[in-house]
């Protein structure tokens, strides 16, 4: 078994969107005409965003991690795959180039 057969991926995607959805529906039930609007808002917010793939949330952390840090060029250049294991010592490079790619594909 090769050690590069399997992808390991340490950043771990928490989904609370539902949690959060259902929070704002229990509110919402109980809530005076005055604070209806907000929370249809917010709870409308929260739909649009709770059923986005993981590989959208992983690139999104990338782009946070490298602009937490300055960088501001291509995510999957060999220079940011070593900014982001530089902020993140944990990865490892296949995880980084993985996760660069990510970010990369989805602001092409």
């Amino acid at each position: 078994m090769s050690l590069f057969s399997e992808k390991h991926l340490a950043v771990l995607v928490l989904r609370d969107a539902p949690a959060i959805g259902d929070a704002l529906r229990a509110e919402l039930a109980a809530a005076p005409a005055a604070d209806r609007p907000g929370l249809e808002r917010a709870l409308a917010l929260v739909g649009r965003y709770a059923d986005r793939p993981e590989h959208e949330l992983r690139a999104r952390w990338v782009r946070e991690r490298l602009t937490a840090v300055g960088y501001e060029g291509a995510a999957d250049s060999t220079e940011a795959i070593g900014v982001l294991r530089r902020a993140e010592p944990a990865l490892s490079l296949l995880q980084a180039v993985t996760y660069a790619r990510e970010a990369a594909a989805a602001e092409a």
